[in-house]
């Protein structure tokens, strides 16, 4: 088949994500470039631009009319339920799934030290932990936030995104799910077609990894049921 055209957000993370895709699928593979509200609105919180599929949706809509035959997100982005005319066609070998800390481990972070991140799920599961926590909003792709980290005692990003970027000496403290609990199918990579689209969907099929399939459609399915989105603390 001809060279497959891989829509993407524009992040360095993202374009990480999908040229690792491309190499799975054997390189040859056009990178489409999308803008997104989200990464613009840097602005405005996750939670108040609708939470779901905030960082997909325009990601999504470059495969359906055509702009691109695949599209690749962070799985974690990626509502429980799949957008008519889609199909989550392959999930390559997942990644660490965990959250870490950057600037200070949780049992050194002083009593109401500030911690900032974007998700309530991750707000939440912290505060539990520790009540004393004050916590400040963080938006922005994985270099802002971390150029914005000497302004508190620690922010919380996923653990993989440092790996992949080759920044993961910048980890204070990967934190074990039995801890906080990571977002359903972080550290998973998710590869949409269109329904309709037979030899891309045969294309990404060869990249599936059947345990990290397995695992994401359970974390998934099990959002679903419970309605919710990246922030429900489940």
């Amino acid at each position: 088949m001809s060279s497959l055209r891989i829509a993407t957000r524009a992040s360095a993370l993202a374009r990480w994500q999908a040229e690792h895709v491309a190499a799975l699928l054997g390189g040859g593979c056009e990178l489409v470039l999308v803008d997104t509200v989200a990464d613009r609105r840097l602005d405005v919180p996750i939670w108040e631009m609708g939470g779901k599929g905030v960082f997909v949706k325009e990601v999504q809509a470059a495969v359906l009319d055509g702009r691109a035959d695949v599209a690749v997100h962070s799985g974690k982005d990626l509502p429980a339920g799949t957008l008519p005319g889609l199909v989550l066609a392959a999930v390559p070998e997942r990644g660490d799934a965990r959250d870490a800390l950057v600037g200070t481990c949780l049992d050194d972070l002083p009593p109401g030290g500030t911690v900032a991140t974007g998700s309530v799920r991750r707000r939440a599961q912290l505060a539990h932990l520790r009540p004393d926590l004050t916590f400040a909003g963080l938006r922005g792709n994985m270099q802002t936030r971390l150029a914005k980290a000497v302004g508190f005692d620690a922010i919380v990003v996923a653990a993989v995104a440092l790996e992949r970027l080759g920044l993961a000496d910048r980890l204070a403290e990967v934190l074990d799910p039995t801890v906080v609990l990571p977002q359903v199918a972080q550290g998973a990579l998710a590869g949409e077609g269109r329904a309709d689209d037979a030899a891309t969907r045969a294309a990404l099929a060869a990249i599936e990894h059947g345990p990290s399939r397995r695992a994401v459609d359970a974390e998934r399915g099990f959002l679903l049921e419970l309605g919710g989105d990246c922030d429900l603390p489940a």
